[in-house]
């Protein structure tokens, strides 16, 4: 039950946040042309800080752990390859980029550590996890957002170079970047800047939920149920099943499991959201599974906690 409640209040209160986002737009409160705008404020400024507040203060010689960062990595490349494998399902190629990105993409950042916390009392092996998978997921991100992007012509040497520009260039890239310079260099973080990158920082997820509830269409919507649904139960159930029997076999327990299942299975990152429709994307997909799997990611977390504990493993 302690579990139970925990996942409730770290996964509903983010679903209210974007309900209060449809609300505010539906009394006019919010318009289309400022969620538009909040979305690109969203992706430009506190969700790269917000990225580089988490890696820039985390000590990790003290942790690195080769072997744990491997299997997030592999894992999560595996992953990407059964999203793209199940993508080839739907004929509209303008989904099949939301689709890979909203299959993969877990709140690793935003909820992993305090997932962990929760149950241990510190963060355990949650930054080693967003090392071996939050850059990819983002690389990976602007990659399949790119070459899958509606309206795209032809595939050539100027679309490699705009996508690799891209990824260079992007902001939630240049935030983890940064955050891993910051660390690697062991600098100080002035408790002035500190106050500022978790201010900042802090206000990337309400305002982000609130921009993507504003701009949801039910409409719309319901054109995207089935692929909403199958990237839902990809992501909550399918990637679970497949790599945790691995990880116990590898013989990870502890927080180490823990933080592979938060990264396996906690639901979409609303900024999968943002970055969708920053690059050209209708969104309507990505925040169909966002809604989708934050609803639902209480109670498949609790269930796969309670089998893990239950068989003596954390």
């Amino acid at each position: 039950m302690d579990n139970l409640t925990f996942s409730l209040n770290a996964t509903i209160p983010v679903f209210l946040m974007m309900v209060l986002g449809y609300v505010l737009h539906k009394i006019g409160w919010i318009d289309d042309d400022f969620a538009s705008k909040l979305n690109k404020f969203v992706f430009l400024v506190p969700l790269p800080i917000l990225l580089f507040g988490d890696l820039a203060t985390v000590d990790f010689s003290q942790m690195w752990d080769t072997r744990f960062v491997l299997f997030c990595f592999a894992a999560t490349v595996i992953s990407i390859g059964i999203a793209v494998g199940v993508s080839g399902l739907w004929k509209d190629n303008s989904i099949r980029g939301e689709f890979i990105q909203a299959s993969y993409r877990s709140s690793a950042a935003l909820l992993g550590i305090a997932f962990i916390q929760n149950i241990y009392g510190t963060a355990g092996m949650a930054p080693l996890m967003i090392i071996g998978s939050v850059p990819l997921y983002n690389v990976i991100a602007v990659l399949v957002l790119s070459l899958f992007k509606p309206g795209r012509r032809g595939f050539g040497m100027e679309m490699l170079k705009r996508t690799g520009k891209g990824i260079v260039t992007n902001p939630i890239m240049l935030g983890i970047a940064a955050g891993l310079l910051w660390s690697a260099l062991r600098l100080p973080m002035p408790q002035i800047l500190g106050k500022l990158v978790s201010g900042v920082g802090g206000v990337a997820t309400p305002m982000g939920l609130m921009a993507m509830g504003a701009a949801f269409n039910f409409e719309k919507a319901l054109g995207r149920v089935k692929p909403a649904v199958t990237a839902a139960f990809i992501k909550l159930i399918g990637f679970c099943a497949i790599f945790l029997p691995a990880a116990v076999w590898l013989g990870f327990r502890q927080e180490k499991l823990v933080a592979i299942l938060v990264m396996l299975g906690s639901a979409t990152t609303v900024s999968s959201f943002v970055m969708a429709r920053n690059m050209g994307h209708e969104g309507v997909l990505s925040s169909g599974v966002v809604m989708l799997t934050t609803l639902f990611s209480a109670f498949t977390l609790t269930g796969w906690l309670y089998l893990l504990r239950s068989m003596g493993y954390i």
